[in-house]
């Protein structure tokens, strides 16, 4: 075992043993982080403008500080970025993570000298808290990749901007920069296709012991190995026995991405934003994520389906329940005040507190009040895709309100098979059946014959990463929807579906 291999696991059982503590008083540390965050922005224009100075109990900070998302939250984002200080938070940020925006174009994230530590030591833990699970630390001296958008920063009135992936680029630590693909060259390549098949080049001879990255984005990546080299990507890099992945749910690209390794390979989840770096999986046998109350972000929930209501109600740590689905809520050391992340999730422990991510507040199919959510989707997915030798590329779901005809409505499913199924319409039939037993609405609705069986519409090879690119959004950071609750993307993919 190398010295690096071996420091290594002393620092995990250190680090591990930090995470135990704050893990174990979840309502003392949220306490201790609520009233840090009200003391050192109390003079800052929010602060006075919402009387943090008055604030005494939890109570009242929800009294005085309204749910906001960015659209709500612009005012102040806009006299920051034009360059005052003291507006979200005391001085100016060190970065803004730059963002695809909805109403308002581009949304821009402070990062500040107290945020930006923690999203660097969360990643770090992730994989400290892995070796000391595991012992496995062999990783460590082979070659790493991370799949991630460009590390050039502009400047916006004195403070740098960038995407957050590349912001990050700029702290790997000193130990790693050895280890680290592709080249700062090859990272700044914009184009993400002429981006993928740089990275391919460059590492195809090397020792990959880790890769990380958005699973779609890697996917295209271990295509473009197997097809440049003919090797699976197991054989090409024997080494290669870790995955690290956030952004979007492993599970339906778990069969695709074992056939084109060749074999399992252990995975750790990620749950990183621009706003935060808030859980991480920490136990190779537990699938949660270990919710991050130590690193200078306060969270609220309020229950999903009571979120749009008047003043809906809001819940600390201590107070939420196991399998609910919330809408998560921040406020942070970065400036951002009971911000509406719009992500929702669920506890699947309470000690510790641990957390997956069941879909955006906004992507939902409720067209008939059915409220069928991204995990169900998902599951549905991984359930109907485990009793065959299907792999799925791709997918999204879109409700079908006025079929031709006397047609009932139906859910289409779009689906980029990389093996289709013997018979789709069983295949179809086992999809809707768990899709049912994931949600009573839905149910009702199919026994009632409000709606039929779903429909499954083929979407022809790389026709996914067609319709990204067709909208700007190919590579980097950028995720496709699980589900939507019309048919904007429905109606383009109908423009490539397979006939």
């Amino acid at each position: 075992m190398s010295i690096k291999a071996f420091s290594a696991k002393i620092f995990s059982k250190y680090i591990r043993h930090k995470i135990d503590y704050w893990s174990s008083h979840p309502e003392e540390t949220q306490q201790r982080v609520f009233q840090e965050l009200l003391s050192k922005a109390q003079n800052t224009k929010f602060g006075k403008d919402h009387q943090f100075s008055t604030i005494k109990t939890y109570e009242q900070f929800a009294e005085q500080v309204p749910i906001r998302d960015y659209e709500e939250l612009k005012p102040y984002v806009d006299e920051m970025v034009a360059g005052k200080p003291d507006i979200l938070w005391p001085g100016k940020p060190l970065y803004y993570a730059k963002t695809s925006g909805t109403t308002s174009g581009a949304k821009y994230i402070p990062l500040t000298k107290e945020s930006m530590p923690t999203h660097i030591k969360a990643a770090r833990n992730a994989i400290l808290c892995y070796i000391e699970d595991t012992g496995k630390a062999e990783f460590v001296d082979g070659k790493m990749i991370f799949l991630q958008g460009s590390p050039e920063l502009t400047e916006k009135n004195g403070v740098k901007l960038g995407r957050l992936s590349g912001i990050v680029a700029h702290f790997v630590p000193a130990y790693l920069q050895k280890n680290r693909m592709p080249s700062w060259e090859t990272n700044c390549i914009d184009d993400w296709e002429t981006k993928v098949a740089t990275i391919v080049e460059e590492t195809k001879q090397e020792d990959m012991s880790v890769i990380s990255g958005i699973p779609s984005w890697v996917q295209m990546y271990f295509e473009q190995l197997q097809h440049n080299t003919g090797k699976k990507v197991g054989e090409l890099f024997p080494n290669f026995d870790l995955f690290i992945y956030g952004g979007v749910n492993y599970e339906p690209y778990r069969a695709k991405f074992e056939n084109l390794i060749g074999r399992k390979v252990d995975s750790i989840e990620l749950y990183p934003a621009s706003e935060g770096f808030f859980a991480f999986q920490d136990r190779q046998e537990d699938k949660g994520m270990l919710l991050q109350l130590d690193s200078g972000m306060f969270y609220e929930f309020v229950v999903a389906e009571e979120f749009y209501n008047d003043k809906p109600k809001r819940l600390t740590i201590g107070e939420v329940e196991i399998g609910v689905n919330y809408v998560m809520l921040i406020s942070t050391n970065a400036g951002l005040w009971a911000y509406n992340l719009g992500d929702t999730i669920q506890f699947t422990s309470v000690k510790p507190y641990k957390i997956i991510v069941s879909g955006r507040i906004k992507h939902f199919i409720s067209a008939f009040g059915e409220h069928v959510i991204g995990k169900e989707v998902e599951q549905a997915m991984q359930e109907a895709s485990s009793k065959s030798s299907v792999r799925i590329s791709e997918f999204t779901v879109a409700p079908q309100i006025t079929p031709e005809g006397e047609e009932l409505p139906y859910h289409e499913w779009f689906i980029e098979f990389e093996n289709e199924p013997e018979d789709l319409a069983n295949f179809a039939r086992v999809l809707d059946e768990a899709l049912q037993r994931q949600n009573s609405y839905y149910y009702d609705l199919i026994v009632g014959k409000v709606l039929q069986p779903l429909k499954i519409t083929k979407v022809p090879q790389d026709g996914f990463q067609k319709y990204m690119k067709s909208i700007g959004k190919l590579g980097g950071q950028n995720k496709l929807p699980r589900l939507s609750n019309d048919r904007k993307i429905a109606q383009e993919l109908e423009k490539i579906k397979i006939q």
